[in-house]
């Protein structure tokens, strides 16, 4: 059976990034670079891999560096090709006309309502979401993380997340499935539970920063009160639909860093610094004399 293309996605960026002050004062969070990319430069990249065309940024007050990185920076590549360096570094940041959307969220109301903002450009169309704090690298050779849920998606349709599996003393921490079959790394869900106690966890599968939802979700949301935290919950609205619609998860296969902490950003950094053929070794060894010092 064919499933509706996943052509959409909504990035929710309107948030302070009070964790990271003072540097994100005047940065958006999103805009902190992972070695020499931006955090926001990854997940549309992750993006466009998944075959998606349309960028949705739900943003704030002071995000408009977020749009403007991905703009034609007439003056920089101007003085660059005067100076005979290559151009190509920055093709990844040039959007087609029409391909970067944005969208107010002008209260911060929780996810769940970021997510709603972008109801009128998500229409009738299932739709992918990004969560560029999680940041998720496929294994070496292997695909990133969207890329496998489409796979998952143009097989099972409805609803798609990700999963990673954690150890089981860690759950309490996060958004936990309720499993039922399982077909390799394809789990069916049964429900969500936000941050059980270890002992009542019914997994030890947490939620991992994506989704891929049918467009319904807008009209629970639409509906929804505040949840925990006073805020309008994404996951009380994805377990509002759990039966009415097939809802499976997807196991990543690859790494994934939490860079809404100061601790993951770092361990991001290095990770994907050392992985770089370009300063993979000299990262190395800088790191082995720091850690003697």
């Amino acid at each position: 059976m064919a499933h509706k293309p996943i052509r959409k996605a909504v990035f929710p960026v309107a948030g302070l990034g009070t964790r990271f002050l003072p540097a994100t004062k005047a940065i958006p969070k999103e805009m902190l670079a992972i070695v020499d990319r931006p955090l926001i430069q990854y997940a549309v990249d992750e993006a466009r891999e998944a075959g998606i065309e349309q960028m949705i940024f739900v943003t704030g007050r002071g995000k408009t560096a977020i749009v403007e990185h991905f703009d034609i920076a007439f003056e920089l590549e101007q003085t660059m090709e005067e100076r005979g360096k290559d151009l190509s570094i920055l093709d990844s940041t040039r959007a087609t006309p029409g391909d970067i959307i944005t969208v107010r969220q002008q209260v911060p109301l929780g996810l769940g309502h970021a997510i709603w903002c972008a109801r009128a450009i998500v229409g009738d169309d299932p739709f992918a979401i990004f969560l560029p704090d999680e940041l998720m690298i496929g294994n070496e050779g292997g695909t990133g993380c969207m890329k496998q849920m489409v796979d998952a998606y143009e097989k099972v349709g409805g609803n798609v997340i990700s999963v990673l599996e954690v150890p089981q003393e860690n759950v309490s921490s996060y958004g936990v499935i309720d499993p039922g079959k399982e077909d390799g790394t394809l789990t069916e869900v049964k429900g969500l539970v936000e941050k059980p106690p270890v002992a009542e966890a019914p997994s030890n599968k947490i939620l991992s920063g994506r989704y891929i939802l049918q467009p319904e979700v807008m009209r629970v949301l639409e509906n929804q009160g505040k949840g925990a935290g006073g805020e309008i919950q994404l996951t009380d609205a994805m377990a509002r639909m759990i039966g009415t619609q097939p809802f499976h998860a997807v196991t990543f296969d690859g790494a994934r860093y939490d860079c809404g902490s100061k601790t993951g950003f770092v361990e991001a950094t290095l990770a994907l610094a050392l992985q770089r053929p370009d300063m993979g070794d000299e990262v190395r060894a800088m790191a082995e004399r720091l850690l003697k010092a």
